[in-house]
């Protein structure tokens, strides 16, 4: 299933409300001007509320799928539709609305 490339900015958050930021841009696709995001790339979580107990507050996230057909510099694209999680309790990646007008498999 196809997705929309995601730009680095887009509104991506833990569960919890946390704001994910990729930190490592890929300059080499960019959606009118704006760099896209490598499936393998850093994403740092900012603001998550939850305090422990029980589980500590999301402080990273990566991604686990992305484009299956479309690839730059040899890796997956992130798109609105993959699955993505935080780290360390696992907690699904949330994509709030299109980021984007690209749309890729």
């Amino acid at each position: 299933m196809g997705g929309y490339l995601l730009p680095v900015g887009a509104t991506v958050m833990c569960s919890h409300g946390g704001q994910a930021m990729a930190t490592s841009p890929n300059q080499s696709v960019t959606l009118n001007g704006t760099p896209t995001v490598l499936l393998n790339a850093q994403w740092a979580v900012a603001g998550c509320p939850l305090v422990p107990p029980p589980l500590p507050p999301c402080i990273a996230a990566i991604w686990a799928t992305g484009t299956t057909r479309v690839t730059s510099n040899g890796q997956p694209l992130v798109i609105s539709t993959g699955v993505g999680s935080s780290l360390p309790n696992g907690t699904p990646l949330i994509v709030a609305g299109p980021s984007g007008s690209v749309t890729a498999m």
